[in-house]
């Protein structure tokens, strides 16, 4: 038996008999909302080393590195006043990160995330981008790229000192218009900008780490050039916002030069396909697809052949070519059942090592070193070591149908030792975006932390989510308010009907646009909601097009113009619907207990939204508890704000449908 089973074996046995002796006290809300103390764990080309973000219980986020061969960890990178961002090897002996600052929330950010680099000794270390716009320079701060510079999102070539940068240009209201790539020399600072062939707004490197593609964004269409001979050659344009033919996106090429990207080519679902340079053509056939579901994930490449794919189906999942790999990912499965396993493999093998990070719907992820040549397992770190799997909920993806006949999607998790047919009281919490799929099985802290109060969570994937499919997609378009409201309803009926929930006992909640559902769902299905409890929610969907100065948003310009006529509706032509559908203009409609939290710095959904419902409700609804956080923005940052929140979500449940509800306590 593996460390990792056996401990969740003896985890089971002491629930048990804690069981037998008296209810446990559920776990703090620290457990599930705290910074983690280890994450992001890279192994090096070579597999020789990983790197990884780690830190004390309160302190700063420190870049360590991990020697394989002794599993002895050296601090290579720290700084008494941030803590480690996003990072990545740029050879088998130098890595570049960037910095974040963990006390600080988004109102009171002051300094850039920076670019450094440093050997993986600690030596060498070098700062390449400043953190500040400096008005007065010094020789040191005149080397250094500007504040405005950040990490490409591939890792390049890794072979080298060198790597490949962007520097972004901004719109008035703080959204990105463009970026500009770079080369730079990590140990000089110097670098070299490429010639780009309009706004930029993704670069694709090819095989060689080299840039080959540009996507540029100008009037709400999408235009992808290819680099040849130093000169860029357009290969199509499509529309930016709504799946169109000739559209696709850019993965990734392998190590012969081919181009695969995700299409649709006259398909419902999208798929990974083969690109033709030449004629500037998807290939027809599908080269790999999930069934299903749209393609989501990454090709897997190693000593520079093509070895596999990773996708998001019900499950994340692996897909290995060759029978070597799928032997390992069979062996790693064997130590770690019930588990999903997802293997990295060296890019230039040169040990037997090959990481692996494993997490389940009741575990957050922890990190092994698997020996190929052993077979032994060692664990290096873990997200999260408070929580006690053997008390949390379990999850299942179920279905259910719309009242259109529309299958709807959706993540059910229930409290330890629950089932169907038990009438708990029920969460609905619905995901923001809303152009995005939603819950995945896997560990979550939110819902966990619902399920550990003994609250059943449905998060269903309303039409307008993505993943699912074009016309699942479509079917939300210009639906704010309306269908993709009736399909949040009509999961909450369905689980009242399967004997999940207590009809008496559910509460609607979200965030951003899960927030704005909240409030809808309250205002049009009063028999269904008991409460309500809206965090960063739209309350008005007219001002996301034109809030003025006093609403300022840091909605993208070419969204707001292209975009969200066709998402979500023209405000001239459809300014009826969007008036009818704006909860603000129904607050006197809303009359069950609402909590409604905003931060006070939000550039996405500024507080305005919050205020103007919250005064708005006020004459009919005396039931409204009001939440602020002045130094946060769209979501909390800060561990204290969390708390906070989550304390009060705890507590407004239990007054309204839990034990502490009027309902219970007359029972």
């Amino acid at each position: 038996m593996t460390p990792l089973a056996l401990l969740r074996s003896l985890l089971v046995c002491v629930a048990l008999l804690a069981g037998s002796m008296a209810i446990a006290a559920p776990p703090p809300v620290q457990d599930f909302f705290d910074n983690s103390t280890f994450g992001g764990a890279l192994l090096s080309p070579s597999g020789q080393y990983i790197a990884a973000k780690v830190s004390a219980p309160g302190g700063r986020d420190r870049l360590g590195v991990v020697d394989l061969a002794t599993l002895q960890v050296a601090a290579v990178a720290a700084f008494s006043d941030a803590d480690i961002g996003n990072f990545r090897w740029i050879s088998d002996e130098r890595l570049l990160f960037d910095v974040t600052d963990k006390d600080v929330a988004h109102g009171d950010v002051q300094s850039a995330p920076g670019l450094f680099a440093v050997d993986r000794d600690g030596r060498n270390f070098r700062q390449l981008a400043q953190r500040r716009n400096n008005f007065i320079t010094n020789a040191a701060v005149a080397r250094m790229l500007p504040w405005h510079t950040y990490m490409l999102p591939q890792a390049g070539a890794q072979d080298g000192d060198t790597v490949y940068v962007q520097s972004a240009a901004f719109e008035s209201n703080g959204s990105v218009r463009s970026m500009q790539l770079l080369k730079l020399d990590t140990r000089t600072g110097r670098s070299t900008g490429v010639r780009q062939p309009g706004d930029v707004q993704r670069w694709v490197l090819d095989e060689k780490g080299e840039p080959r593609l540009a996507l540029t964004l100008e009037e709400g269409k999408h235009t992808i050039w290819l680099l040849e001979k130093d000169q860029w050659r357009k290969l199509t344009t499509f529309d930016a916002w709504i799946a169109s033919a000739g559209g696709f996106t850019p993965l990734a090429f392998v190590g012969d030069g081919t181009l695969h990207v995700a299409a649709r080519h006259d398909s419902d679902k999208t798929a990974i396909h083969t690109f033709d340079l030449a004629t500037g053509k998807v290939n027809p056939q599908p080269w790999f697809s999930v069934k299903g579901y749209d393609f989501s994930g990454r090709l897997l490449q190693a000593n520079g052949k093509l070895v596999g794919v990773r996708y998001q189906g019900e499950v994340q999942d692996t897909e290995w070519f060759d029978a070597e790999n799928k032997a390992l990912q069979a062996a790693v499965n064997a130590k770690l059942p019930g588990m999903v396993n997802l293997i990295e493999l060296p890019r230039r093998p040169a040990t037997p090592f090959v990481l692996v990070t494993t997490y389940a719907d009741i575990q957050p992820a922890v990190y092994f070193v698997y020996n190929r040549e052993t077979g032994k397992l060692n664990a290096v770190g873990q997200a999260n070591a408070r929580i006690d799997a053997a008390r949390s909920g379990r999850q299942e993806m179920v279905r259910y149908q719309a009242r259109d006949g529309l299958e709807i999607p959706a993540l059910l998790t229930l409290p330890h030792g629950a089932r169907r047919g038990d009438k708990l009281p029920m969460v609905v919490l619905v995901h923001g975006g809303p152009w995005v799929r939603g819950a995945t099985w896997g560990w979550s802290a939110d819902n966990q932390f619902l399920a550990s109060r003994g609250y059943a969570v449905l998060e269903p994937d309303f039409r307008g989510s993505t993943g699912y499919g074009l016309k699942h997609m479509q079917a939300g378009m210009k639906q704010w308010g309306l269908a993709m409201q009736d399909d949040i309803a009509d999961g909450t009926r369905w689980a009242i009907a399967e004997g999940i929930a207590d009809p008496k006992r559910i509460c609607i909640a979200g965030a951003s646009y899960g927030g704005y559902a909240t409030l809808m769902g309250l205002i049009r299905d009063p028999d269904l909601y008991r409460c309500g409890i809206d965090w960063v929610g739209v309350t008005d969907i007219r001002l996301m097009y034109d809030g003025g100065w006093f609403n300022w948003s840091d909605l993208p310009a070419q969204y707001i113009k292209y975009g969200m006529p066709q998402l979500i509706g023209d405000p001239e032509k459809d300014a009826d619907q969007l008036k009818a559908t704006s909860p603000v203009e129904q607050a006197s409609r809303l009359r069950q207990p609402l909590l409604m939290a905003y931060g006070g710095a939000d550039k996405r959904v500024p507080r305005a939204h919050g205020i103007r419902f919250r005064d708005a409700v006020a004459a009919t609804n005396k039931d409204v508890e009001w939440v602020e956080y002045p130094e946060e923005g769209h979501g909390w940052k800060l561990p204290k704000n969390r708390f906070d929140f989550w304390t009060r979500v705890e507590k407004f449940l239990d007054r309204h449908i839990g034990p502490g509800s009027v309902d219970r306590k007359a029972e």
